[in-house]
């Protein structure tokens, strides 16, 4: 057994790719699903749309690879994290559509019990804010709202999971009910200082602990698919949420270090090793990554609109057809137009965390189009990246400014990540496999495999693709980002 498949379940797509001994990517296959927004600020999945996409791309890549099943060893998962889903232990079938982490439905209940006095407890013990984004208060408005499911979840009729734990149900049918330490640490109901369920928080939330999966490591034994989806069953080894899978693929394994990843959202996390470094800049603390028991922490900072900013000059205003257009659009843009965009489409994300916030447009002129819009909203994702480095340098002192790795659809873009090298002053590292995510999964399931090589060796093989260096005046690049700074506290009505 040579290959290892990785699956990678995304906001808007399903992902598969096999990967060599090497870890180097033979075939890929990839689909998108349908997003339903039922009313304003709210974001829905179909959970069928999640499990078929996974198994169509999953044998899909295998067959581009020009390969047979028994030369899988492993299968790793990663996935959009928070996304929340119920489902019938019997039937396997979900009592709702999954809400998905962009969600804000939940932002009434969230203030109200923030302003009870309840965020202290719940930061010290999760590293979370109390925010709709996170699966605990999606969880308890499924059992608010359909009915009979609190009194069916008390009874044990149903399983809660994060994206992670339904394709996992689904890939063993029905007998494994797991997650693993990263998607757990995104629920606001998992104390990970302790490494468990919280029975006190669940009980703030009104959640009978009966509906929670078993957490595991990282890299452990999930269980082997049912035979008859690929032929044969295949273990399941390897398990994180997307953005710490990100960090794995980035092997930023030494406290230091850190990566950012440009997706739907950006997600940057800095890894603080064995220090559960408490944020005074709202930040959350999370896990990095747990292997053989062990936990390493993060400082994570969350950005709700990255590469959705590039959707919206797409699907929105109609004005590019494919998101490579915005790099020649904001190279053609007037440089002596001051355009801000503040993406505030869900809200703000960290370290403002401002769920009622809408985007706005600053600096606008009758010369002002479609360039100058592409120019700004791709300035946008570097300006939120500065808010995050600088949060976190303040939270986190031994994280000198140093150099920032970078993956994801927007890396792509040259002229993206030459501005966000601009905006940081600081180097900017692209790697060779821009995939980092489903190489981090796939990298977890082969080090249970045995398939692998241990933590230190895989970070010795990472590979550099191009380095952005800074280039901008300092004094261009502070006056800038005080623009920004501007702009958002506009945006926010604190003028």
């Amino acid at each position: 057994m040579t290959h290892i498949l990785a699956i990678d379940q995304g906001t808007t797509s399903s992902r598969a790719i096999v990967f060599d001994a090497g870890l180097r990517p033979v075939a890929s296959a990839q689909h998108e699903f349908a997003q339903h927004y039922p009313s304003s600020g709210w974001v829905e999945h179909d959970p069928s749309d999640l499990w078929v996409s996974v198994a169509g791309v999953a044998r899909a890549a295998v067959e581009k690879a020009g390969i047979h099943t028994r030369d899988i060893a492993a299968i790793g998962i990663t996935n959009q994290r928070e996304t929340t889903l119920l489902w019938d232990r019997q039937t396997g079938r979900p009592l709702h559509r999954a809400i998905v982490w962009q969600d804000r439905r939940t932002a009434d209940l969230c203030a109200r019990l923030s302003a009870e006095g309840h965020e202290p407890m719940i930061a010290a013990r999760t590293g979370l804010l109390l925010d709709p984004y996170f699966s605990g208060s999606k969880l308890k408005w499924l059992l608010d709202h359909v009915e009979g499911a609190r009194a069916r979840a008390r009874r044990g009729e149903l399983a809660f999971g994060t994206v992670d734990s339904w394709l996992i149900w689904n890939l063993t049918g029905g007998k494994v009910h797991a997650t693993d330490a990263t998607n757990a640490a995104r629920t606001l109901l998992y104390n990970i200082a302790e490494n468990r369920w919280d029975a006190e928080i669940c009980a703030l939330f009104d959640i009978p602990m009966q509906l929670l999966p078993e957490v595991r490591d990282c890299a452990a034994d999930y269980g082997t698919t049912r035979a008859d989806l690929f032929g044969r069953e295949i273990p399941i080894l390897g398990v994180a949420g997307d953005q710490q899978a990100a960090t794995v693929g980035q092997a930023c394994f030494a406290p230091g270090m850190m990566k950012s990843t440009y997706g739907t959202g950006c997600f940057a996390l800095l890894n603080t090793g064995a220090d559960m470094v408490a944020s005074t800049n709202r930040l959350l603390t999370t896990i990095a990554y747990r292997l053989g028991g062990r936990t390493t922490y993060a400082l994570e900072g969350s950005i709700f609109i990255a590469g959705a900013v590039v959707q919206w000059l797409r699907d929105g205003l109609g004005l590019i057809g494919r998101a490579s257009e915005t790099q020649a659009l904001a190279e053609a843009a007037d440089p002596g137009q001051d355009l801000v965009l503040v993406p505030a489409f869900t809200g703000l994300g960290a370290p403002y965390w401002r769920p009622d916030c809408r985007g706005a447009i600053f600096g606008l002129t009758r010369a002002s189009g479609p360039a100058e819009l592409a120019r700004a909203a791709l300035e946008s994702v570097g300006f939120q990246t500065r808010d995050l480095w600088e949060a976190m340098r303040a939270d986190w002192p031994a994280a000198a400014r140093g150099v920032l790795r970078v993956d994801g659809g927007m890396a792509a873009s040259g002229w993206t990540m030459q501005f966000l090298a601009d905006i940081l002053g600081a180097p900017v590292d692209r790697p060779a496999v821009t995939e980092t995510t489903a190489l981090g999964a796939g990298y977890l399931a082969g080090l249970q495999a045995g398939l692998c090589p241990p933590p230190e060796d895989f970070a010795r093989a990472w590979s550099l693709e191009r380095r952005f260096e800074p280039a901008m005046p300092d004094a261009d690049r502070e006056a800038r980002y005080a623009r920004w700074k501007a702009a958002v506290a506009a945006t926010m009505g604190v003028v």
